[in-house]
C-alpha cells in the first residue's frame, strides 16, 4: 500500500494510504455520513467528478456483489453500469469481507475500475474542514511521484452530459401507461420503481425534445454537477409545460430543473447533503421522513413564482426538498424515493406519480 497525501485547496494535508487504484487523481471533495451503501453510492452518475468521503469509519467490511443485469438491462445490485465517483476517502479499510452476496473485496473493484482509494485518513477531521468551509477541491497525490500532479475539471464541466444516455432506450414496452424518463444521470432504482408499477419507460437523455412524442407522463431524473449547465433541459421542460398537462415528477437534479422551468433560482449548498438520514417535513403537515439524499444545490424557494408552492423542507436547514404546481400535476422531490441503499419512507411518490397517470 503506497504512501499517499490528499492536498485540499487552502493547503490542508491528510496522510495515508492506497487501497484502490495506484494514481493521482483529482475533484471535488464531498462527504456522505451513510453507515452502509458504498457498491450503491459508488456507482451513482451523481457523484460524477467528486471524491467521496465516507464519515463512518469502517468501510468494505461486506465487500461487492457481482455486476449482473436483469433482463431489462438493469444492473441488479448497482445503481449504474460502473463507478461513477472519482475516488473514495475513508478512515479504515477492511481488508477482509463477509457477506453472502460478495464476490469480491472493495479494493479489488476499485483497481479493477481504475478508481484511487485512501484509507488511514482522519475523516471526522476531514468532514469538519468540509463543514465550516464548505465542499472545496483537493488531490490524491501518491509521494514516490512529486511531480505527476493531476488537474480537476470540475467547474464549467457539463457532467450531466457526460453521464446521460446517448440514445432511447425502453423498458417494459406496451405495458401500459407510457412515461418518459429524462436521463440526467438516473439511478437504476428508479427505474425500476418505475417498472415495478407497471408502466412503460421511455428513457431519453438528457437534452432530448421529446414534447412531439406520444406519452402519459414526464419523469426527470437525478444527474451531477452544477443544474444551470443544463438549459437544454430547463427549455425542453418549458416548452412540455407550455403546451400540456401532462403529470410531471421529478428527482434531486429534476427538481432543480422543473422549478428553474417555473422561473425559480439555484444556490450551491455549503456542503450538500448526502446521507441516509435527512430529515424532510412535508409542508401544511406534521409528517417527516427519513430521506436518503445526494447532492451539493438547492432551489431558492423564495423565487417560486406564484403558481408553485413548496411541498417539502428539510428540517436540519430550511432548504427545498421539493415543489408542486398549485393546480397542474407537476410534484418533485430533492430527495430520493428510491433510496437505494435505503431508507424506503417515501416511496409513495412514485404511486402519487402512477395515480396521477390514471
Amino acid at each position: 500500500m503506497k504512501n499517499v497525501t490528499l492536498a485540499l485547496e487552502d493547503g490542508t494535508l491528510f496522510h495515508g494510504k492506497s487501497f484502490g487504484y495506484d494514481a493521482p487523481i483529482a475533484g471535488e471533495v464531498v462527504f456522505n455520513t451513510a453507515m452502509m451503501g458504498y457498491p450503491e453510492s459508488l456507482t451513482d452518475p451523481s457523484y460524477a467528478g467528486q471524491m467521496i468521503t465516507f464519515t463512518y469509519p469502517l468501510i468494505g467490511n461486506y465487500g461487492v456483489p457481482p455486476f449482473t443485469f436483469e433482463a431489462n438491462g438493469l444492473p441488479t445490485f448497482m445503481e449504474s453500469d460502473k463507478i461513477h465517483a472519482s475516488a473514495i476517502i475513508v478512515a479504515d479499510y477492511s481488508k477482509e469481507y463477509s457477506h453472502w452476496n460478495a464476490v469480491e473485496s472493495l479494493a479489488d473493484w476499485l483497481k479493477r475500475e481504475h478508481v484511487p482509494g485512501i484509507t488511514g485518513i482522519d475523516t471526522r477531521a476531514l468532514t469538519k474542514k468540509l463543514r465550516e468551509h464548505g465542499v472545496m477541491m483537493g488531490k490524491i497525490l501518491f509521494d514516490d511521484e512529486p511531480d505527476n500532479i493531476p488537474e480537476a475539471e470540475y467547474e464549467g464541466v457539463n457532467f450531466v452530459d457526460k453521464v446521460s444516455c446517448k440514445h432511447i432506450i425502453r423498458y417494459n414496452e406496451g405495458a401500459g401507461k407510457r412515461v418518459v424518463l429524462v436521463d440526467c444521470g438516473v439511478k437504476a432504482n428508479i427505474i425500476r420503481c418505475l417498472i415495478n408499477r407497471g408502466v412503460e419507460v421511455v428513457r431519453v437523455p438528457w437534452n432530448y425534445d421529446y414534447t412531439s412524442m406520444d406519452f402519459d407522463g414526464l419523469f426527470l431524473g437525478n444527474g451531477p454537477g452544477d443544474p444551470d449547465m443544463c438549459e437544454d433541459a430547463v427549455n425542453i421542460i418549458r416548452k412540455q409545460m407550455s403546451s400540456s398537462r401532462k403529470p410531471i415528477c421529478g428527482i434531486c437534479m429534476g427538481n432543480q430543473l422543473l422549478a428553474k422551468a417555473g422561473g425559480a433560482s439555484i444556490y450551491k449548498l455549503k456542503y450538500g447533503h448526502r446521507s441516509h438520514n435527512q430529515p424532510v417535513r412535508m409542508v401544511g403537515t406534521t409528517k417527516c421522513y427519513v430521506t436518503s439524499q445526494n447532492h451539493g444545490y438547492a432551489v431558492d424557494a423564495n423565487t417560486l413564482g406564484e403558481d408553485w408552492e413548496e411541498l417539502f423542507v428539510n428540517m436540519n436547514d430550511g432548504s427545498n426538498e421539493g415543489i408542486k404546481h398549485k393546480t397542474n400535476p407537476w410534484f418533485t422531490s430533492q430527495f430520493h424515493p428510491e433510496a437505494c441503499s435505503g431508507p424506503v419512507d417515501t416511496e409513495f411518490m412514485f404511486d402519487k406519480f402512477v395515480d396521477t397517470l390514471k
